[in-house]
């Protein structure tokens, strides 16, 4: 009996396909199942074919230089140095500001203390200091109904003799240090000389003849007393 293409109506066991089905499944248990050989496995799965490697200069084109990009390049190159110079010398300057600040403050504290007087001196500022304005506070008081003129410069003239006689260290620092700054001006250190030395004159010679008149009028006042103890003598 020839054999049919056609699938069956009824599944009996003489049918083909049936006796192919129980070959197929899968057994029950899967320790008992034998594994396929590797050779089949190998055959199954086609094997990647492997192209030849070429080498990264043959794979990427070589760059050309172009009048564009070294235009571009040399932009940049500018830029960079063109900032550069600018940040360097905005650094520099900043610097040599602080320096000149740090400086000064220096300057200014070595000038205020170099105005202290020494401790050899025994001199101190704090009563001293205290002195000088109530003098130039009394000097204020005595001349407030005055003119405008004696009211400016009585109270700075009784503080000054004040400070030269209470504190003539420190007065005498703060002199060489006026002196020094008027050394920096043409002209006008000479004329201080000058009138310093015209208005020591004036008190060396003021002093001179406020004795030689306390000595003419002790010598008269001793005439006057002698003659007055003669007549006295005389009448008794």
């Amino acid at each position: 009996m020839p054999m049919s293409h056609r699938k069956p109506i009824y599944e009996d066991d003489s049918s083909p396909i049936l006796a192919e089905k129980p070959q197929q499944q899968p057994s029950e248990f899967p320790s008992q199942s034998q594994p396929e050989p590797s050779s089949q496995l190998q055959l199954q799965v086609p094997e990647p074919q492997q192209q030849p490697q070429q080498p990264a200069a043959l794979l990427t084109p070589p760059r050309r230089a172009t009048p564009t990009a070294d235009l571009l390049s040399q932009q940049v190159r500018q830029a960079r140095l063109f900032l550069y110079a600018h940040t360097l010398a905005a650094e520099n300057s900043f610097n040599d500001a602080l320096s000149r600040v740090l400086h000064a403050e220096s300057r200014f504290t070595n000038t205020i203390a170099s105005l202290a007087p020494s401790r050899e001196s025994g001199e101190r500022l704090m009563p001293g200091s205290i002195y000088v304005l109530v003098s130039a506070m009394a000097g204020s008081i005595v001349s407030r109904n005055r003119g405008i003129f004696l009211r400016a410069t009585t109270p700075l003239a009784v503080g000054t003799a004040a400070a030269w006689t209470l504190l003539p260290v420190t007065m005498q620092n703060v002199s060489d240090l006026l002196f020094e700054y008027e050394k920096k001006v043409p002209g006008l250190a000479e004329r201080h000389v000058q009138v310093r030395t015209r208005a020591e004159q004036a008190w060396y010679t003021s002093i001179a003849h406020s004795a030689h008149a306390r000595g003419m009028l002790e010598s008269k006042i001793g005439e006057g007393r002698g003659k007055l103890e003669e007549w006295v003598r005389k009448g008794n």
